[in-house]
């Protein structure tokens, strides 16, 4: 009995030496640390498939009611010419035009990189070709963002007193389009393309990781991005 007290006895002063307690402090700190990590990344994990399936969700809305003008969302011209993706916008916008959903077309885009004409000018050339009036197209030439797209398509808005917009993109970029066109004050509202050139799995997948990290990205910038019509992007069609 007495050797198993003195041993008890020098366990616990080995064990009670302030080396020994500072490393169990560090440990239990580095343990919660790491709980706190694990929880925080669960929950981004979370958030992510939460806003991924809004994104899916939103892609089949689309209101019919007429509007004064689709605004058309800028994508790639190549040499002049619309890319193929941004082709399936302006025909869409097109045909809601020839059905007499809007009145007017408002092409939004800027110069790429390596081009020489801008994106929007590129799509109202077309729009020309296939029967749209020329006093019913507008430009903003100056954007390369979805976010910079609507704020020159404010601008045309403001300027021409329109009120019902129709917002004319691929389907799985319309949530965030919609968020952003709302967040300007428009009164907007969804017009997907019925079809688009992302059709296989691997070209939606990329699109889908694509506006997925775009719009968790403006969510977290929102309150601080700039909702002011930008008059300086407006151009002439012609």
């Amino acid at each position: 009995m007495l050797l198993s007290g003195i041993q008890a006895d020098h366990w616990q002063k080995r064990h009670s030496r302030p080396g020994h307690n500072r490393s169990m402090r560090q440990r239990l700190k580095k343990a919660r640390w790491l709980r706190w990590i694990l929880i925080l990344s669960l929950l981004l994990i979370l958030w992510l498939i939460g806003l991924t399936i809004e994104i899916v969700g939103y892609s089949s809305v689309s209101d019919s009611l007429p509007a004064d003008a689709a605004i058309v969302l800028g994508a790639a011209a190549w040499d002049g010419q619309p890319s193929p993706v941004f082709e399936e916008r302006i025909k869409h916008a097109i045909d809601l035009y020839k059905a007499g959903d809007v009145r007017r077309i408002i092409f939004t885009g800027g110069v790429g990189d390596g081009e020489q004409v801008a994106e929007s000018i590129a799509a109202s050339a077309f729009a020309l070709q296939h029967g749209v009036a020329e006093q019913d197209v507008f430009c903003e030439t100056t954007s390369h963002f979805t976010h910079e797209n609507l704020r020159g398509a404010k601008a045309i808005i403001q300027q021409q007193h329109l009120g019902r917009v129709l917002i004319v993109s691929d389907p799985l970029h319309m949530r965030r389009a919609m968020t952003m066109a709302r967040d300007l004050g428009l009164d907007a509202y969804s017009s997907p393309t019925p079809t688009s050139r992302y059709v296989s799995l691997q070209s939606k997948a990329d699109f889908m990781w694509g506006e997925m990290r775009y719009y968790a990205t403006y969510l977290v910038h929102r309150p601080f991005m700039d909702t002011s019509p930008d008059f300086n992007a407006i151009q002439s069609c012609q």
